[in-house]
């Protein structure tokens, strides 16, 4: 027990981090509580429509009543435009995991106390494992940062995540989609194969040796293509992680990929509570590939997407441009902790742009972290060089001015 809990486990960068994250979270609470008492306030006292599609789908799933959205129920064209669905009422975008996630929360209230009078208390359920994946999230990109760039980088990385605005709406699902998941399935499955390619040089049997890690993989791909179907490009992007990394345990490499993506396949089945029938119609409808590149060709998707992308961190409007401009003139930068990144949330940003309607912004905001590893990276970089102490309070006076205007931006909510 003494051996788990040293100084390098739970130290003063650990308890910072935390500190952080309870702020993320902190801020993640009231934005659900200033909806839920907005709500209220106006006498409608439900959730959203989504949500309460969501949390209806997931519930009679959980009760014998039918597979999540093979098909829904209701007359197409009756639900949400929220709710993807194709002509014969199935989900083309999600697996049943998104809506048994929603409701499963709700397992744990008494049935006869689900209903308006006591939403109050309620309808904070269905959020919590969004807001735990928003804290997981963080938690991983402050980890995988500090591996990459050190406590400087980590904490630049974790401190632009946590004050994030469409972080935390993400994570609270306020007016938005619960797209965090897919962002979180995503993170995992890119760095934990970035990790099992590196671990394949130990001098070890890494097959048997790695079954952790193999399970990681398993999960995060499960997560993010569960989440949604879009998300199965990070199947071959792990892949090519694995090959590029271990080329000379390429073999090894193979079998853990297949292993991993064996076990993802088993998790989502299961999502389906193994309803062979319902999984296989789901699969024939899912939507793995909706990309459409007329996208490219209108100047006004591009603004969209560069909103989104400072909406999402307002200090990437200076940091990002510095970051790219810093990485093309100093070589210094261009190696694989802060390339790989780069590339990755390049590609979403890219699929983001392709994906017109719903997956769109899923590949958005999964992005956001890669960004935000590339920069900080970068930044961290920079604080190595002669002109470190200028670099260093210039950056953390930036992100401390970015800190204060997202609190003050959050305040404002409950007044409009």
């Amino acid at each position: 027990m003494t051996r788990f809990f040293t100084r390098e486990r739970f130290g003063g960068p650990q308890f910072l981090a935390g500190a952080l994250l309870l702020a993320f979270g902190a801020q993640a609470v009231w934005l659900v509580h200033s909806e839920l008492h907005a709500a209220e306030f106006r006498g409608k006292a439900g959730p959203g429509a989504s949500e309460q599609v969501r949390i209806a789908a997931g519930w009679r799933q959980f009760h014998g009543g039918g597979i999540t959205g093979t098909p829904f129920p209701d007359p197409p064209g009756s639900l949400p435009l929220e709710v993807s669905q194709d002509a014969d009422g199935f989900d083309t975008q999600h697996s049943p995991l998104l809506s048994l996630v929603t409701a499963a929360p709700l397992l744990a209230w008494p049935q006869r106390l689900l209903n308006p009078e006591s939403s109050q208390y309620w309808r904070w359920l269905p959020r919590l494992p969004f807001l735990a994946c928003g804290l997981f999230l963080g938690a991983s990109l402050w980890y995988v940062a500090r591996r990459l760039c050190g406590n400087a980088g980590g904490f630049i990385a974790l401190a632009l995540y946590c004050f994030s605005p469409s972080m935390i709406q993400a994570s609270a699902v306020w007016h938005t989609e619960p797209e965090i998941l897919a962002a979180w399935g995503s993170f995992g499955a890119i760095f934990t194969a970035i990790a099992v390619a590196h671990t394949l040089y130990a001098p070890r049997e890494v097959i048997l040796w790695n079954w952790r890690r193999i399970v990681l993989l398993g999960v995060s791909l499960a997560i993010a293509v569960g989440s949604l179907f879009s998300m199965i490009v990070v199947v071959p992007l792990a892949l090519g992680f694995l090959l590029y990394l271990a080329p000379i345990r390429r073999a090894a490499a193979l079998a853990i990929w297949i292993s991993a993506c064996l076990l993802a396949v088993v998790l989502i089945f299961a999502a389906y509570f193994f309803n062979a029938h319902a999984f296989s119609e789901g699969m024939r409808h899912a939507s793995f590939w909706g990309a459409t590149w007329q996208a490219f060709t209108v100047p006004g998707v591009y603004r969209e997407v560069g909103l989104q992308i400072l909406r999402a961190c307002p200090a990437l409007a200076l940091l990002l441009p510095l970051a790219i401009a810093t990485y093309f003139l100093w070589p210094r930068t261009r190696y694989f902790g802060n390339t790989a990144p780069g590339l990755v949330a390049l590609l979403f940003i890219g699929l983001g742009m392709a994906h017109p309607h719903l997956a769109g912004a899923g590949f958005l905001l999964a992005s956001v972290p890669f960004v935000l590893i590339f920069v900080s990276g970068i930044l961290a970089d920079l604080m190595e060089t002669s002109w470190r102490q200028l670099v260093t309070a210039s950056i953390w006076g930036l992100i401390a001015a970015y800190i204060l205007w997202s609190l003050q931006a959050l305040i404002q909510i409950p007044r409009g």
